[in-house]
């Protein structure tokens, strides 16, 4: 199974060797078998040989022969899981019922090859598709058929048309990525495709565009390698545009996917899956998207000289795809304002959604190719774009008639101090910045300011220290001070 998985899967060597391992996994697993019939239960017995005609089912689907043992042995091990499914505890009831389903897909595979199965190419892929430990083997094998089913297909592909150009191709790898591309179309544009889950035609839509994007790249390799031959570089230039127009086709095709998964997702409280709710403001994006792809595919359509009638008519197309976008992202860009509490924005957008349907309208209903399905999703879209423009409109004149009680409500709650002491913000402290108090969007009670109010510092004149004064030895001032005469008399008593 290491082989398998690798890119370019096995080469001959590694295919050796592979089937070399399964030859001594299905010597052990006789070996195991042979075992248990002597030493274990029943139960264990018949474990065992279940899983040694699994492992000789195995080795003969990977050698491409002998499909009639295969066949009987992919049943033998069936037929066991199921009688072992009947008892037991739950889990491996359980165990045994997914192994029967593994096993169902190498058995309709082998009664294909035989003959004796009309089983379609789009249904192999069905079965491709499932999961399980034991398909690995009927994937890898699914896959190599398939590889060679569109390389002789291939080989009768000379040309690719679109919009009336016909672009030879001589690349046979070209030819295969789109071969494979144009298989994996037919499961998302055929009639089976809307039974098909939204995730599964998403993967769908990944593989398209890896396939015309690995197509792009042989093309451009040719491009390096024609040399000065113009005829050739203007049929690859043209093969290259052509392609890319198909993958700018696709790449709307997908968005208005996932423009239907989140409106499916918009009115829901909680999805089933505790998933993330759709805003509006996610829808807009997406039509951004939309909006960027039709322009840039419209571009690259009218671009080049001697357009055909077609052309033009598919760049018309792409034009009026723009005009249909452009209402429904007003729509739901009106529906985000509505939703913030902004009615007078969300009443304009409402009728300019009205505006821009009735325009699209009209150039869709004088245009011959136009869409039923569009055309009615249009007139819905006008339909509630007026009748949301007059709900808005009726709460804007009720709001605005209660809006000087609740504004005299709302200053009558404003407090001086507040119950709330984790709140930080005051109106004293944003006197500079204007932040209302009263709006709707203010959840908590608004304050004036704190009291009682906190301890600042305040100014005063500083103190001096004279701590030099003490430590200063002042000079003897004695031969300067002023000495008092005294009389004979005066210095006797002395």
């Amino acid at each position: 199974m290491e082989k398998k998985t690798l890119p370019d899967g096995p080469n001959a060597r590694q295919r050796g060797y592979l089937i070399g391992r399964l030859r001594k996994a299905v010597k052990w697993a006789t070996l195991f078998q042979d075992l248990c019939s002597i030493k274990g239960d029943s139960r264990t017995s018949l474990e065992a040989e279940a899983y040694a005609a699994y492992m000789r089912g195995n080795l003969l689907f990977e050698q491409d022969q002998n499909w009639e043992v295969a066949l009987k042995s992919f049943k033998g091990a069936r037929a066991v899981y199921e009688e072992l499914g009947k008892y037991g505890d739950l889990e491996n009831q359980v165990l045994c019922r997914e192994r029967v389903e593994e096993l169902e897909p190498s058995i309709r595979y082998c009664l294909h090859k035989i003959g004796e199965s009309n089983l379609q190419t789009s249904e192999l892929l069905r079965i491709g598709e499932m999961e399980g430990p034991a398909l690995d083997l009927f994937r890898a094998k699914l896959e190599a058929v398939m590889s060679e089913a569109r390389s002789q297909q291939a080989a009768s592909m000379t040309e690719f048309h679109w919009l009336g150009h016909r672009f030879p191709i001589s690349n046979a790898k070209t030819r295969v990525s789109i071969l494979k591309a144009q298989e994996l179309e037919k499961d998302i544009h055929g009639p089976k495709a809307d039974s098909l889950p939204a995730d599964k035609r998403l993967a769908t839509f990944d593989k398209i565009f890896a396939a015309y994007n690995e197509a792009r790249s042989c093309i451009r390799n040719d491009l390096a390698s024609a040399g000065n031959s113009e005829s050739m570089k203007d049929d690859l230039s043209g093969l290259d545009k052509a392609i890319g127009a198909v993958l700018g086709q696709r790449t709307i095709e997908r968005n208005q996917l996932l423009v239907s998964i989140a409106i499916s997702k918009l009115n829901k409280v909680r999805d089933d899956k505790n998933e993330k709710v759709t805003k509006p403001e996610e829808l807009v994006r997406l039509y951004d998207l939309l909006l960027q792809n039709a322009a840039d595919l419209s571009d690259l359509v009218s671009s080049g000289r001697d357009r055909k009638p077609e052309e033009l008519a598919f760049a018309e197309e792409c034009e009026l795809k723009s005009l249909v976008f452009r209402a429904e992202r007003c729509f739901y860009l009106a529906k985000s304002y509505s939703l913030a509490g902004k009615r007078t924005e969300a009443y304009a957008l409402y009728c300019k959604v009205r505006f821009l349907a009735d325009t699209a309208l009209k150039e869709l209903q004088n245009s011959k190719t136009a869409d039923q399905a569009v055309i009615k999703e249009l007139q819905t879209l006008q339909k509630e774009s007026r009748s949301n423009s007059c709900i808005e409109h009726a709460i804007a004149i009720m709001e605005e008639e209660q809006a000087p009680e609740k504004l005299s409500q709302k200053i009558s709650t404003i407090s001086l101090t507040g119950k709330d002491k984790k709140l930080e913000k005051f109106l004293m402290d944003n006197l500079d910045v204007y932040e209302s108090a009263v709006d709707a969007s203010v959840k908590s009670m608004s304050r004036i300011e704190r009291f009682p109010p906190s301890f600042q510092a305040a100014a005063r004149s500083p103190i001096v220290l004279d701590l030099a004064y003490n430590l200063i030895e002042c000079p003897s001032l004695e031969n300067r001070t002023k000495k008092d005469k005294k009389s004979f008399l005066g210095r006797l008593w002395r």
